[in-house]
């Protein structure tokens, strides 16, 4: 048996902290490909280059004017000094600062009812299954309980609160066939030895958010609903970063939508003006594994939030990345960093 001496300890824990790699995964809805704000296509560049962001999952790429949006996205990158691969993708898509080995459609964008892509990136000799989900924002059932229909967004005559009631009209959405999937591909992608993550903005909030703790808050006008994306998604084995490291829902809500931007009139960004609808439906998934390891959470944005059609200053314990400058979107970016062991 070898004895281990004190030098040969601290040359072990070096050579293990030296062969960690650093992952930092970035969901970032860029609002209509960044058209809505002025300037906002390339404040989406500079805030990749901020966040020292490593793999970029979109949400709302369009091709506008039959342009190619991956290969715009990667030009302007270039210039700012780093080199990103991407493969062309209609409203969600994957930036990646390491080589795509393998670009497929899982769930196909139709008549905007939302869209899955994956791209299978290698890291230090690791396959890692990168999924970006932009779910079916029709139905948003969450904006019941605020008093608004959930797909014309029309002021209700009172809030529907009751949990059956919200449910079943959440489910009348595609997100659960999205969904479902995305988790039948990774289960094969998992039984191929890859990691997993899944980044996307699922338009349907947290069943960790929604609970007895918060009921009485953020206009939920005392809902507890366990919304299904994110129930299915933890049945199946999946981690949800951002609360895994801050798992209270009231000190730490974690709103990414509807983020205040003063670039734009307020009426844009107000979808149920009268009312507290402030949500974390943003999110970065992934599958526990020895070999990757959880180290940070952060919203990347503007420190107000839309509430009561106003914007409002938040006052949470959230870790927020402020912008650099012009903040091109409507929601919070959210970053996650791991580490490749």
């Amino acid at each position: 048996m070898m004895k281990w001496t004190l030098p040969l300890l601290l040359l072990l824990l070096s050579w293990q902290a030296q062969a960690a790699t650093t992952l930092k995964v970035l969901q970032f809805n860029i609002w209509q490909e960044g058209t809505v704000v002025p300037g906002g296509f390339e404040a989406i560049a500079d805030e990749i280059i901020h966040t020292g962001a490593d793999i970029i999952t979109f949400s709302e790429v369009r091709n506008y004017k039959q342009t190619r949006f991956c290969d715009r996205i990667r030009e302007a990158l270039a210039k700012r000094g780093r080199t990103f691969y991407a493969e062309y993708s209609y409203d969600s898509g994957i930036l990646s600062a390491f080589p795509i080995q393998h670009f497929e459609t899982i769930s196909p964008e139709k008549d905007d009812h939302g869209s899955v892509y994956k791209a299978v990136i290698r890291v230090d000799g690791y396959n890692v299954a990168v999924y970006t989900a932009h779910l079916d924002y029709l139905h948003a059932a969450n904006y019941l309980p605020r008093g608004y229909h959930s797909s014309s967004w029309k002021k209700l005559p009172a809030p529907v609160a009751n949990a059956d009631s919200v449910l079943a009209d959440n489910r009348a959405s595609q997100r659960d066939e999205e969904i479902a999937l995305f988790l039948a591909d990774a289960q094969k992608e998992t039984a191929k030895g890859s990691l997993v993550i899944l980044g996307g903005d699922f338009n349907e909030p947290s069943h960790r958010d929604w609970t007895a703790a918060t009921k009485d808050r953020f206009d939920h006008h005392g809902a507890i609903i366990p919304w299904n994306v994110t129930l299915a998604l933890e049945k199946d084995g999946f981690t949800d970063a951002y609360r895994q490291l801050y798992p209270d829902p009231v000190t730490h809500p974690g709103f990414t939508f509807p983020a205040g931007n003063p670039a734009v009139p307020i009426n844009k960004l107000a979808w149920a003006p009268e009312a507290d609808d402030r949500d974390r439906i943003d999110f970065v998934f992934f599958r526990p594994d020895k070999r990757i390891k959880l180290k940070d959470a952060a919203l990347v944005g503007p420190r107000a939030s839309v509430v009561y059609g106003a914007m409002q200053e938040e006052k949470t314990k959230d870790k927020l990345v402020a912008p650099q400058g012009v903040w091109p979107t409507d929601h919070k970016a959210l970053l996650v960093t791991f580490e490749l062991r």
